[in-house]
């Protein structure tokens, strides 16, 4: 999944930054409050990240701005400001959680899943769909009964599939959602971490739509 990162501390931002990344998230990483905005006119995000003492232009009045706008994105705070007065404003202000520095990194992870399978619409913390079941709290994968071995580029494009499960997606759709700014791309990346999936679960779990792009069958449960 692709997160937005708004936070001007360049140490407090390299760390959240790797350590996301190694939590299987692509970052976007941004240290001021107007690039923020132009991020987020411009790409989608699973979910973002916000800083509220940023430059150029405050994190409480990017979050106005963006929910004026009716863009609906998970925003978690994280912010060093922890009166209550402050966590009032910024969840009035359209944020749907919040996290006061210093904080631990498995937190800020778990609260980001949350986030974003309440904005996927989903209220399990394991997907299930069609003998699968992924559990990206653990990073683990398994079919039929059986534990699958996945890379955590497929690991993130079966989490995406699953998430979308009934709904196709194209290459395009994917790369934004996979790959963070900076990245290098392969023109059949896509193509090769399908092909993987395919390999290691069963063909017909990831379907070709001709001309459009990919999709899981519906048939979600558990």
């Amino acid at each position: 999944m692709r997160i937005l990162l708004i936070e001007d501390d360049k140490l407090l931002g390299d760390g959240i930054q790797t350590g996301l990344g190694q939590a299987g998230y692509a970052v976007d990483w941004v240290q001021d409050g107007a690039q923020g905005a132009a991020a987020l006119d411009t790409e989608s995000y699973a979910a973002v990240v916000l800083d509220l003492g940023l430059p150029k232009l405050p994190g409480l009045e990017l979050l106005r701005r963006l929910r004026a706008k009716n863009n609906a994105v998970p925003v978690l705070i994280l912010t060093a400001r922890d009166a209550i007065g402050d966590r009032v404003k910024g969840l009035d202000s359209g944020a749907d959680d919040y996290l006061v520095k210093p904080f631990d990194l498995n937190e800020l992870a778990a609260r980001l899943r949350a986030l974003t399978r309440r904005g996927q619409g989903e209220a399990a913390s394991i997907l299930r769909v069609h003998g699968l079941e992924l559990n990206p709290a653990e990073h683990r994968a398994r079919f039929q009964g059986k534990p699958v071995e996945l890379s955590a580029r497929e690991f993130s494009l079966l989490h995406e599939l699953m998430l979308n499960a009934g709904r196709v997606l194209s290459r395009e759709q994917l790369e934004r959602r996979l790959y963070a700014w900076g990245e290098e791309i392969d023109s059949n990346a896509i193509e090769v971490h399908v092909h993987h999936l395919r390999r290691k679960l069963a063909p017909e779990l990831v379907r070709t739509i001709r001309g459009v792009g990919y999709m899981m069958p519906r048939g979600r449960h558990g």
